[in-house]
């Protein structure tokens, strides 16, 4: 059922009730303190404070206006995490185009999918052959040449209702799907984050999340921008770097992905960050393994929150209050979250998507996924522990082996608990007699003893740990897995490896 939360941060005001668009609330930000530092580079040094990102903003519309970009034109951003991508992505929305994040690693079939879907009419990139053919693109570097300014009667015009992006799904199951997000849902979701994290103007975030993603674009840049902090972007994750950036700039806030937040305690320099007061994962969950290094090491938990594209972010654990692995928290202001009878977590909420793009992105949109009351269902399985919501696996992921129903991340949690386990996922596989057969990929340690005697013992671990349908019927020792960008382990990849296993159960 439902379960409303009491956040204790300041109401910023989630509702969007006045017709604004989310530039608007950013400019009357940058005029009420316009010498404070909004963003910096730090690959370049480069560092913006509030006034010169309006101007350079303001310019760089020019740019896109001179390439006869226009209010509602769609617009492709694809380019590595620096100000030049924020400056293109704010100058996108003060124009009041609608941006495209797309993977800077994107394949041409996948642009070309996706420019068909979007009707994208430019590109802003740093990689301009892998648009040649498909959609004109343009260095997104060049938006940041001399230029008079757009005057300011053409800019920041963009009403609440007004689509903002298109951001496509990571197609870890299936081809990407086009969700388009308005100005109300942008503001709305980082309103939320606002109040829930008490992220405020003396905030400084170090960021080295991809910016095509929305963890890294709406959740990190644009909720930095909301709650009028700074943000310091990193074009690449390097532990030392981003340590050493949070300790230069006494940063306060950390957002990353389980990846990132493994190499960090690997580094065993997470006891250096004084400074930080909330450590956030996000994109894929933490191993309870993990999340108590990361308690140990930083003398805080970290702070576990759940979303998606379609949504931004639906719930979070306390700032305040206790934080324990394996639970993603609370519902976020203004969001709703219910478990319906088949496990299958639903939400709806002001920064929840209206629906899928068709075939063309100015057809009506495809209410696919959203129950006949309005909410829309994730595909996620979750159920409620106290307050707190936990994630047992996507409904795509389920496996059905003899007539039970496993879901990996179980298996996976148990397995994680054995030190010689770097890495593992779980699939399943078609089986001629059970249906589908539970697979493990693993990625073995240092303290492995070998691959039989190292298998014996994870085959004990799950004797002991689980019911016998749930343990592997073969182990697959592979030397990493299959992930993309924000560390989602691609299962398809491994469900097709899985058909001919290395070592037999």
């Amino acid at each position: 059922m439902y379960r409303p939360y009491d956040w204790m941060g300041e109401d910023v005001g989630v509702s969007t009730a006045n017709p604004t668009g989310v530039t608007q609330v950013w400019r009357a930000l940058w005029a009420a303190g316009p010498e404070r530092v909004a963003l910096v580079d730090e690959a370049s040094g480069r560092s913006w404070r509030r006034r010169e990102l309006d101007d350079v903003t303001a310019r760089a519309a020019a740019h896109l206006l001179g390439r006869g970009i226009a209010a509602g034109d769609a617009v492709i951003l694809s380019v590595a995490p620096s100000d030049v991508a924020a400056v293109s992505f704010i100058a996108l929305l003060r124009l009041g185009a609608v941006v495209v994040p797309v993977n800077t690693a994107a394949t041409p079939r996948e642009i070309e999918h996706i420019c068909a879907l979007s009707g994208a009419r430019l590109a802003l990139s740093d990689s301009l052959e892998r648009f040649e053919g498909l959609v004109p693109a343009v260095a997104a570097e060049s938006l940041l040449a001399p230029i008079d300014p757009v005057v300011a009667e053409l800019l920041d015009l963009s009403e609440e209702s007004a689509r903002a992006l298109i951001c496509f799904t990571s197609g870890t199951t299936g081809a990407p799907k086009g969700a388009p997000l308005t100005h109300a849902n942008l503001l709305a979701g980082t309103r939320a984050l606002q109040q829930c994290w008490n992220w405020t103007p003396s905030d400084v975030l170090v960021s080295a999340l991809p910016m095509f993603h929305v963890h890294g674009l709406l959740v990190a840049l644009a909720g930095t921008l909301t709650s009028g902090a700074t943000i310091v972007i990193h074009s690449r994750f390097d532990a030392d770097r981003l340590i050493d950036s949070v300790r230069q700039h006494h940063a306060t806030l950390v957002f990353g992905v389980p990846t990132m937040w493994m190499r960090l305690a690997d580094s065993g320099r997470l006891g250096e960050l004084a400074t930080l007061r909330l450590a956030v994962s996000g994109s894929a969950p933490l191993s309870p393994a993990l999340f108590s290094r990361l308690a140990d090491q930083l003398g805080m938990a970290p702070v576990e929150r759940y979303g998606m594209t379609e949504t931004l972010i639906l719930t979070s654990t306390p700032v305040d209050g206790v934080r324990r692995a394996g639970t993603v928290g609370r519902p976020l202001p203004g969001m709703s979250v219910r478990v319906a009878d088949d496990g299958v977590v639903e939400v709806r909420g002001e920064s929840v998507f209206g629906g899928y793009i068709t075939s063309r992105a100015d057809e009506p949109l495809l209410q696919d996924g959203f129950t006949d009351d309005g909410w829309f269902r994730t595909g996620d399985i979750g159920q409620w522990d106290g307050d707190d919501l936990r994630l047992i696996g996507r409904s795509s992921e389920l496996i059905i082996t003899g007539g039970y129903n496993v879901y990996p991340r179980e298996v996976e949690d148990v397995l994680r608990a054995d030190p010689r386990i770097v890495d593992v996922a779980v699939v399943g596989i078609p089986d001629d007699v059970w249906g589908e057969s539970v697979v493990a990929f693993v990625v073995m340690g240092p303290a492995a003893l070998g691959d039989d005697a190292t298998i014996a013992a994870w085959k004990a671990l799950a004797e002991s740990e689980l019911a016998p349908y749930k343990r592997p019927r073969s182990w697959t020792i592979v030397d990493e897995l299959p992930r993309n960008a924000m560390g989602k382990v691609m299962r398809d990849d491994l469900s097709a490896r899985g058909r001919g296993p290395e070592s037999p159960g």
